[in-house]
């Protein structure tokens, strides 16, 4: 009797323990069933976070790449300004000149309309002291005075041209006072035109010499004649002619020279 008791009671236990093992397991496996949406909640949860970091981060580089063109075009607009600032300046400056340049071309032609009678009269000045002058170069000099008369009548030519010219006519004649100078040329000797070789000493005296040194004579200023010279002046207007030829070194010259009050 004890020992079908005994294995009784252990068969008691065996199915106790395997009662509670069954229920042990069916109460993970309900835990298991009930926690598998969280854990899928979960995953769902956590890779949405991380998708939303990436645009999050996505979003943070556009934003610093944003910030670095804003950055960089602020720069390039406070260059501008600078560059803006200073071209004002430069109009302000070229209105200025501008202004200026419209002053001038009106004084210009306030200028123009009194200059060309005062060129005129120079001119006219040149010519009559040309006329009364010593007769040296009389055709040339006579030439350049008709080609200033033509060219004041041209209207291709600028006022400035034309006054450059008459200033450089009138700067020939003074340079005429202070050179020596001898040139061939024609000349008539009691009738006859003869070639001569004239001796310019400034506007000191103005003297011929023919071709063979035979005969020589000066312009007597009082007079406003030619006078001939005696030989005894033959080697002093030869050595003056090779002198003004640079045939010969300067030296001192006597020559006869009139005396005018």
């Amino acid at each position: 009797m004890k020992r079908e008791f005994s294995t009784s009671l252990r068969l008691t236990a065996v199915a106790a323990t395997v009662i509670a093992g069954l229920t042990v397991t069916t109460s993970y496996a309900q835990e298991d069933k009930d926690l598998k949406p969280a854990v899928k909640t979960a995953t769902q949860i956590n890779e949405s976070a991380a998708n939303s970091q990436v645009k999050i981060n996505t979003i943070t580089d556009q934003i610093d790449s944003k910030l670095q063109q804003f950055k960089t075009i602020n720069k390039e607009i406070d260059g501008l300004d600078i560059y803006n600032n200073q071209l004002r300046k430069q109009i302000d400056s070229q209105m200025k000149e501008m202004a200026a340049l419209n002053a001038s071309i009106d004084d210009v032609s306030v200028i123009e309309r009194q200059i060309t009678p005062l060129m005129m009269r120079m001119i006219e000045g040149l010519e009559q002291f040309v006329a009364l002058d010593v007769p040296f170069l009389a055709e040339e000099r006579n030439q350049r005075i008709t080609s200033l008369k033509d060219m004041m009548d041209r209207a291709d030519i600028a006022p400035s041209e034309k006054f450059r010219r008459v200033m450089e006519a009138y700067q020939v004649e003074m340079d005429y006072g202070r050179t020596l100078e001898a040139y061939a040329g024609l000349h008539t000797i009691d009738g006859q035109e003869r070639n001569v070789d004239f001796l310019r000493v400034g506007r000191t005296a103005l003297i011929y010499q023919t071709r063979d040194a035979a005969l020589q004579g000066s312009w007597n200023k009082q007079s406003g004649q030619w006078e001939a010279l005696p030989s005894s002046y033959r080697t002093q207007v030869t050595k003056g002619l090779r002198m003004a030829k640079k045939q010969l070194a300067p030296d001192l010259l006597m020559l006869p020279v009139a005396i005018t009050d």
